[in-house]
């Protein structure tokens, strides 16, 4: 049995050039694990807290050096000497170290990356490969690849596009590699064409083209169905689309605002939509293109809207919560008894432990709500999620667009894993 040896922490930056939190995790026998964490720029108001330094003067505020303390000072002494492979125990210590419901004393940034950095350093010590060592006899599958080629919303700086994410899904791929080559295709079909129109080819904090040209959700869905019919692709039947709304940005008063991120100056104030006129128009998109999986496509509060989304196209569409459900038993479990949405979106910083991310994949598969692994905008070159992914079987993964080193860390992770599992390891059609 191994014990942990020794756990050090220090502050790095994300790929927004903003601070976060990384810890090595040395085991008696010298062996590291070594893990970093990310960070949303769009969040759920139920997710755990990030703790940052709030100095003003130092990061614009956005500093985690208390974090790293409470890792290097509160947290590994009660930690050395225990079983680096006891993952449950160790994530269950640092719960009642914390105390709080949200792990808002020490910061869930320190908390996940010491249990990330955990379950590293088991696998290289017992040297198996961390999907099979966290996904056992589960393990067999890679995801299906939601690609992002555009970005708007709080991940552009300068798009005026309303919702957040547009990406493309190669569901027809045989391999997972195929699926990047197809989604490579379609990406840089889309650069073409926008240069040729005179558009910045600029990307947002996913990789995603983000330019100020377009007029609107549909002219964006246009510009991407032309690059599918360019690259040789049929829609629906090799590649589709999938979009996530990020609904609760735009969300006030009980309506949704379309011109909520409109950066022009002939912004209009008459965009605003009930929640009826809302799903009336996403009702309108997924007739129109195609349109297989749409996330958070209401607010995370707005339940009754969830339910009337739910039951326009949960039979025909894939429906993602994401801020509906950060990751969290009990959210998945009142949106599984109230019969909204049919998939969750899992991202480990929204609860801030492995043990509990694991907990939530499983109960999802128990109650046939597939799960998409995802990273977020600010992210690091860490590549877990990649494993996690294979570890069960999960069937789809969110981690960008095909450009920028901590997207593309990801991407080469699956590659890598598919070289190990074979040809025959990747979900061969939309399920």
């Amino acid at each position: 049995m191994s014990k942990i040896k020794n756990i050090q922490a220090r502050q790095i930056l994300d790929s927004r050039g903003n601070p976060t939190v990384e810890v090595d995790v040395i085991t008696e026998n010298n062996i590291l694990g070594r893990a970093s964490v990310p960070s949303g720029a769009s969040k759920g108001k139920n997710e755990v807290f990030e703790l940052r330094d709030n100095k003003e003067n130092v990061f614009l505020g956005k500093g985690v050096l208390k974090a790293v303390q409470n890792v290097n000072d509160i947290i590994a002494p009660e930690l050395i000497g225990k079983s680096v492979l006891d993952q449950v125990y160790i994530d269950q210590l640092m719960l009642e170290l914390d105390g709080t419901i949200n792990k808002k004393r020490l910061g869930s940034n320190a908390i996940l990356a010491i249990s990330l950095a955990t379950v590293k350093a088991a696998s290289n010590e017992l040297n198996i490969p961390i999907y099979k060592y966290i996904g056992g006899i589960y393990t067999c599958s890679l995801p299906i690849p939601l690609i992002n080629i555009v970005n708007g919303g709080k991940h552009s700086n300068t798009s005026s596009i309303i919702f957040q994410e547009f990406m493309i899904v190669p569901v027809k791929a045989n391999t997972f590699g195929e699926a990047l080559q197809m989604g490579h295709k379609v990406f840089y079909q889309l650069k073409n064409l926008l240069n040729e129109k005179g558009f910045s080819t600029n990307v947002g904090d996913e990789g995603g083209f983000s330019p100020s040209n377009f007029n609107g959700v549909e002219d964006v869905l246009d510009h991407i169905l032309e690059a599918i019919h360019l690259s040789n692709y049929e829609p629906y039947d090799q590649i589709a689309i999938a979009i996530d709304c990020a609904a609760s940005e735009f969300y006030e008063n009980n309506q949704y605002d379309y011109s909520k991120f409109d950066r022009s100056e002939k912004k209009t104030k008459d965009l605003i939509k009930s929640r009826e006129e809302h799903i009336s128009y996403l009702s309108y998109l997924i007739r129109k293109y195609p349109i297989i999986s749409i996330e958070d496509g209401m607010d995370e509060n707005d339940w009754e809207g969830w339910k009337l989304l739910t039951h326009e196209m949960g039979n025909k569409i894939q429906l993602v919560g994401d801020d509906l459900f950060v990751t969290q038993v009990n959210k998945l479990s009142k949106g599984i008894e109230e019969k909204v949405a049919n998939s969750i979106l899992i991202k480990a910083n929204q609860v801030g432990t492995l043990t509990e991310t694991i907990e939530t994949i499983l109960h999802a598969k128990k109650n046939k709500y597939k799960n998409i692994i995802s990273h977020r905008s600010g992210d690091t070159e860490d590549s877990f999620i990649a494993d996690l992914s294979v570890a069960f079987n999960v069937e789809q993964i969110k981690t960008g667009s095909l450009c920028r080193s901590e997207r593309i860390s990801k991407y080469n992770q699956l590659l890598r894993i598919e070289n190990t599992l074979g040809k025959y390891s990747f979900y061969s059609k939309w399920n």
